[in-house]
């Protein structure tokens, strides 16, 4: 699986656990379960989350090599049917995303025509970004993870892997990425100006990669 908001390898969990449901937790609320502290990232998660982008850009190149001729903004879809509590959440960091950059647009569909989803549930390992086996990519909400941390920026940030960005646990609260790293006082859910650019730049040389070999399979 990937980890956006995830602890260590140990725990292998991609990385939404950061980012609360913006839930205020409670003066006299226990500390936070072991597996939502000391953010730290590992090999396995920046490759899940690689795998998870990879999942994505091959979605949305394959549609467009079948309609050559679709307006030339390129835009991924995504199906929220399955988490209808972060119904709010979700819809906010597409508007976060599509308002930060300019080559990827973020727009809600069903499940028949996107090119991830996103679910909700209970996980010990918390929230995160991940794919099926099957070459489709999802983001898990975790519930409890998500009272206790920003749920925006939980959101915005696994949609960060969607769009191709890795974790960076160890940068400031400024960046989207840093995921828990800056700890749970943290809400900040917008992308800094080098994300934004890094984004730009891998749907317009990236989408152009997979276009070339989607067409070539055509």
């Amino acid at each position: 699986m990937n980890a956006s908001f995830s602890r260590t390898a140990a725990v292998a969990v991609v990385g939404l656990a950061v980012l609360g449901l913006g839930t205020a937790v409670p003066a006299t609320a226990a500390p936070a379960p072991a597996p939502y502290a000391g953010y730290t990232g590992s090999p396995a998660e920046a490759k899940a989350n690689r795998a998870f982008f990879d999942a994505v850009l091959k979605s949305v190149a394959e549609k467009r090599a079948a309609h050559p001729d679709s307006a030339a903004a390129v835009t991924v879809v995504y199906d929220a049917s399955r988490a209808p509590t972060f119904s709010a959440q979700i819809s906010r960091s597409a508007q976060i995303w599509n308002s930060a950059v300019s080559n990827v647009k973020l727009q809600s569909g069903s499940s028949s025509n996107a090119d991830f989803s996103y679910r909700e549930g209970n996980d010990s390992r918390g929230s995160y970004a991940s794919t099926d086996g099957h070459g489709s990519g999802y983001v898990f909400l975790d519930y409890a993870q998500n009272r206790q941390y920003d749920s925006t920026r939980v959101t915005a940030h696994e949609t960060g892997h969607v769009l191709g960005l890795p974790d960076h646990y160890s940068g400031p609260c400024s960046e989207l990425m840093s995921g828990g790293g800056p700890g749970p006082s943290c809400t900040n859910s917008q992308p800094d100006a080098n994300e934004r650019a890094r984004v730009n730049q891998l749907w317009a040389n990236g989408l152009a990669a997979a276009l070339d070999k989607a067409l070539s399979k055509s």
